[in-house]
Formats: structure tokens, C-alpha cells, sequence
């Protein structure tokens, strides 16, 4: 073989190394909708909302009342490698991720140690724990934990990860506001595709419901209020009369493989789904006003990656804050790149803004898409808003028993824009 020849066959080898599907091999979550599947999908597929309403009360302010979606779950009951008292969102993070573990049947001796990864994502990890602490250094004058440090540094669930499954390969915390936990997804299919580990947990999480967080959102003029007697219409992504969005919390996490070590542990049999395509970039034109180009960027950046076209989209599951700005500019982009007929919903609603948690849930919600082959509807949408030429899920649930692949958005304040997409292994 010539030279010439040898380096288009290395050339070929690396493109399809580049861009060959990644298996999820298993998945686990803390939400406000459940922590099961069983929960998450009645919720998902019945529009049923978590979203309550909260009245934040400090002192020298007058009341505020908020729309939050809040899980049912006890931080104590997670106990830590580090033996470290853990945020809030730490603990999710960890329960979210031992079920990923347990489901995907990881365990030690079924992965080489150094070729496992963590990659997880978060916009403010640490907010209970650093809210707390202000309060007693500024409100009551007590001393702090000398654990403060390690309990809210932005890599704390990173490295409570890293011990809890003795993870020895590249272990990554991610802070790209609400794409923190997509992007997190994103480069770890890249490491896996690359070569540089076999396996990784993956994921993000968000604990925000603080008073000091709560009122910084609030402040913003984006989150919604709730509307007298029935809060859990308080978030409506595209609606015509949205009004903002509902904090909510929670952790999710999924166990990708590369293909290979998958069906070397006898996994792969056992698991129909793979991440096919992401691509990430950055508007730069303005810190909270998203670009409709930026996000037409990425989407078609995430196609090419996948190798398929448009057409092959059968749901976008779109980021859907229900702000005035977000969802003009993403029913704008969503329109360039698939026009008008590829169904789009979004589950903000009934789970709440998850924030740096947010793109990893959705992605469930996406998979779990898949796994029925049926399209939420998007809760609380009863009239579009009539500027937006989509084809929005409303009402109920839509059968789609061909769908082949589904769009994950995950667009963040600083710009930073994350698109997933996920397909079947047997479609690929």
C-alpha cells in the first residue's frame, strides 16, 4: 500500500472514530417529578406539573412569592466517600448517579479504573451549604466549617463522584449556566470517541431553592409568579401570555460507553439508545439576550456531527424557558434549521428551570421519548403564542412509533449554547 493510500485509510479510520455513536448504558435521576421512570414518564406524558407555589420571607423584605418545583428527598440519607457533610445538589448528584450505576450494571472490576471518567455539570454548585454560611458569618456571627471550602467548590460532586466509583480518568467539572450539564454530556462523548477513556458518569445537577438564590432570580424579572389557585401553570414555555419561568432542582445521570466496552461487559445487548451528535458554541453578542444565529449554529453543527440530516429529527425537545426573549429567539432558530414540521415540546413546565441540571433531565426526557415512541406535550400551552410557525405538542401526548432521533436544546446566559441529540442503536 502507498503511502498516500495508508494516510486516507488512517484518515478514514479517525473521521468514523470521530463521530461514532456512543451507547447510554444507564441512567438515574432525582427530580421534582420522581425518581423513577415509572414517576418521571406519568408526569412526562400527562403534562402533570411539579411546580408549586412558595412564599420567601427575609427579614427587613417584603414577602416574595415565587413558582418553584422541589423534589422530595433527604440529603442526610446519602453518605459520602470523603465522609464530607455534602450540599444538597452533591447528594443528588451522587443518588442520581448510583442508580445510573446500578442500572448500567458498573461495578468495580467491570471497568479499567483509568479509563473511566466523571464529566458533570453545574451552574452554581454549593448554593445551599454557601447560603447557609454567609447567614451564620453575616447574621449571627459564627465561625465557619473548615469543610465550607471543599463542600461548595465548583468540583465537590466532581470529586465525591470520582471516589464514590473510584474513577481514575479525566474528572471534569463544567460552569456554563444552564448548558453546564449538556456541554458535560457533550465533551465526554467526545472523550469516549476519541479514545482517551472507555466509559464515563455523566451528568449535572442544581439546588438553588436558597433564599439569597431565589430572590437573585427573582430580582432578574425572568421567573414567573404564581397565578392565584393554580401554580402549576405558572411556567408557559411558548405561550402567548408566558410570563417566566419556575426554579426547580434535581440531578440526573446517565453512564455512557464507547460501543466496544459495552458489548465486551455484555451490555450492549441490554441497551437500544446512543448519543449520536453534540456541537457547542458561544454567541458572543450578549450576556443574556440569546442569538438566534448562535443557536442555528449549533443545532446544524450537532447534525453534521450525527451524520443525518434534518429530516431525520422527529422531536425537538427545545429549552423552552417561557421567557419573552428565550422562546422568541428559539422558535426562531428551531424554524431555520427544521422549518415548521418537525414537532417540538418543552418540559420546563411540569419540572421547572433546573438550571446547570437542566440539558442532563431533559436528555432523560428525550430518551424517555424514545423508549415509548411517543412526544410529551408541552404543559400549560393552550394558545402559541401566533408569532411562532412551529408545530408545538399540546393537549396530549402525540404517537411517533418511527422515531428514529430526538434534539435536546440547552441554551445558557453568557451565550453558550449545547445541542444533544439521541437515537436509537438499532436506527444508526
Amino acid at each position: 500500500m502507498s503511502s498516500g493510500a495508508a494516510h486516507s485509510v488512517l484518515a478514514a479510520s479517525a473521521a468514523r472514530a470521530a463521530s461514532a455513536p456512543v451507547r447510554v448504558t444507564g441512567l438515574g435521576f432525582v427530580t421534582p417529578l420522581g425518581h423513577t421512570t415509572e414517576s418521571f414518564d406519568e408526569a412526562l406524558f400527562n403534562g402533570r406539573s411539579a411546580v408549586r407555589a412558595r412564599t420567601l420571607e427575609i427579614d427587613g423584605l417584603d414577602p416574595i412569592e415565587l413558582s418553584v418545583a422541589a423534589c422530595e428527598f433527604e440529603p442526610a440519607a446519602v453518605r459520602s466517600g470523603s465522609r464530607l457533610p455534602l450540599d444538597r445538589g452533591t447528594a443528588m448528584a451522587l443518588a442520581a448517579a448510583r442508580d445510573a450505576a446500578a442500572q448500567a450494571g458498573l461495578h468495580a472490576g467491570s471497568v479499567d479504573p483509568e479509563r473511566l471518567g466523571i464529566f458533570w455539570g453545574s451552574g452554581l454548585a454549593g448554593a445551599g451549604v454557601f447560603d447557609d454560611t454567609t447567614r451564620a458569618l453575616y447574621g449571627e456571627r459564627r465561625r465557619m466549617r473548615p469543610t465550607t471550602v471543599l463542600t461548595v467548590m465548583p468540583n465537590a460532586a466532581v470529586a465525591e463522584l470520582a471516589l464514590q466509583f473510584g474513577a481514575q480518568g479525566a474528572a471534569i467539572a463544567y460552569a456554563c449556566a444552564c448548558a453546564s450539564s449538556a456541554v458535560a454530556i457533550g465533551e465526554a462523548m467526545r472523550a469516549i470517541r476519541g479514545g482517551w477513556i472507555d466509559a464515563a458518569i455523566v451528568g449535572g445537577h442544581d439546588a438553588m431553592l436558597t433564599p439569597g438564590v431565589m430572590a437573585s432570580w427573582h430580582a432578574m424579572r425572568v421567573t414567573a409568579p404564581p397565578p392565584p389557585g393554580a401554580p402549576g401553570s405558572a411556567c408557559r414555555p411558548f405561550s402567548g401570555d408566558r410570563a417566566g419561568f419556575a426554579l426547580g432542582e434535581g440531578a440526573a445521570a446517565l453512564v455512557l460507553e464507547s460501543e466496544a466496552h459495552a458489548n465486551a461487559r455484555g451490555a450492549g445487548d441490554a441497551t437500544p439508545f446512543i448519543l449520536a451528535g453534540y456541537a457547542t458554541n458561544c454567541d458572543a453578542t450578549h450576556i443574556t439576550h440569546p442569538d438566534p444565529a448562535g443557536q442555528v449554529r449549533a443545532m446544524r453543527a450537532a447534525l453534521r456531527d450525527a451524520g443525518i440530516e434534518a429530516a431525520h429529527i422527529g422531536h425537538v425537545n427545545a429549552h423552552g424557558t417561557a421567557t419573552a426573549a428565550g422562546d422568541a429567539a428559539e422558535a426562531a432558530s428551531i424554524r431555520e434549521v427544521f422549518g415548521n414540521a418537525t414537532p417540538v415540546s418543552a418540559t420546563k413546565a411540569i419540572h421547572g428551570h433546573v438550571l446547570g441540571g437542566g440539558g442532563a433531565i431533559e436528555l432523560v426526557a428525550a430518551l424517555r421519548t424514545l423508549a415509548h415512541g411517543m412526544l410529551p406535550p408541552t404543559a400549560n400551552l393552550h394558545a402559541p403564542d401566533a408569532a411562532f410557525d412551529l408545530d408545538f405538542v399540546h393537549g396530549d401526548p402525540r404517537d411517533a412509533t418511527n422515531l428514529r432521533y430526538v434534539l435536546s436544546n440547552s441554551f445558557a446566559f453568557g451565550g453558550t449554547n449545547a445541542v444533544l441529540i439521541a437515537g436509537r442503536a438499532a436506527d444508526r
